[in-house]
């Protein structure tokens, strides 16, 4: 779907604004924990922080969501009960070297409201401070942890959900490979939102993404080469399928995943391409594209429809209720049904 011509070139107006990141990643923290500092709280979720303890004895950050059924009447006064359907375990993006708990409260709090799932986000550690593997070991110990029922109470290790976005996408694809491999815990269900999953976007990468949408859609292809040379130790971590899972031989015995993608996003295609290896490998996938979507607009206002289309679509995965109606021009299905 073609995108306004102004809407389009406002956007490239901006990518051409933006510094190189691995000079500008710290500037850009900065900026996301100012913008942190604005998130309003909602009345109908609770907020509770804690740590989970890595194996190293660092202790990781967690951010627990839970939304609340508030009922008051006169008669029987205010009363306040924990309301949520399972879990979601949430691995934020931001190249593994930006975003954490602080900036993707307001997204994970309506996230948890709109699933009605109670959702604990993971603040694990950055590049280019900690390398490759150090954010998955973290989110690997904090989902090995959840599923044992040592994070948060009441937890039902059938109804946990893994759930990231970008290099989140990539860590939770990446945490369910992991599962399979040490045998630990066994995630059933899991959310890939423009992940990424594999290891060349360079110019001559195989996914047409990459170059159609490598420059001018905020998140160019230079931006994604030095995200990963921040993360990566060096060349042999390219090759390894706990940093690019399109690698991994097989794919099979991996979660019910559903994957959605964006347009315009230059990882559009390697997300669709892990879609399509997970059932070609026996495992059930959908995958979703939203039209007119650039790389990380589920983190925008509520108020667009990219974004209701996307908790639309989760939902019904989740629920196992079918897709609103629309009129195929917001979404095309790429693979299987919710």
């Amino acid at each position: 779907m073609p995108m306004n011509k102004a809407v389009e070139a406002t956007v490239n107006a901006i990518t051409k604004l933006r510094p190189d990141i691995t000079k500008a990643y710290k500037r850009q923290r900065v900026a996301e924990d100012a913008s942190a500092k604005l998130t309003i709280a909602s009345p109908r979720c609770r907020i509770d922080d804690a740590t989970v303890e890595a194996p190293d004895g660092y202790g990781i950050p967690i951010r627990v969501f839970t939304p609340l059924d508030i009922d008051f009447s006169l008669k029987s006064g205010l009363h306040v009960n924990e309301d949520h359907r399972g879990t979601i375990l949430f691995f934020h993006g931001g190249g593994w070297a930006n975003g954490d708990i602080d900036f993707y409260t307001d997204s994970c709090m309506r996230t948890a409201l709109r699933l009605e799932r109670r959702l604990v986000s993971v603040d694990y550690r950055r590049s280019p401070e900690h390398r490759f593997p150090a954010a998955i070991e973290d989110c690997y110990e904090v989902a090995r942890q959840l599923f044992a029922g040592k994070v948060v109470e009441g937890v039902d290790p059938d109804n946990i959900v893994l759930f990231g976005d970008s290099a989140g996408g990539n860590i939770a694809a990446v945490v369910s490979l992991m599962a399979r491999d040490r045998g630990d815990f066994a995630p059933r269900t899991q959310m890939l939102l423009y992940p990424l999953t594999y290891d060349d976007h360079s110019e001559t990468s195989v996914f047409d993404s990459v170059h159609e949408n490598g420059e001018g859609y905020l998140l160019t292809r230079e931006d994604i080469l030095g995200y990963i040379g921040m993360y990566l130790n060096g060349p042999d971590d390219y090759r390894n399928p706990y940093f690019a899972p399109l690698l991994e031989p097989s794919l099979a015995g991996q979660p019910r995943t559903l994957v959605v993608t964006a347009e315009y996003c230059p990882l559009r295609d390697e997300g669709e391409a892990y879609a399509a290896r997970l059932e070609a490998d026996g495992s059930e996938a959908v995958c979703f594209r939203i039209l007119g979507g650039v790389h990380g607009y589920f983190l925008y206002p509520t108020v667009l429809t990219l974004v209701r289309d996307t908790y639309s679509i989760m939902k019904a995965f989740l629920d196992g209720d079918d897709l609103p109606q629309q009129d195929g021009s917001r979404w095309l299905e790429i693979l299987g049904t919710v």
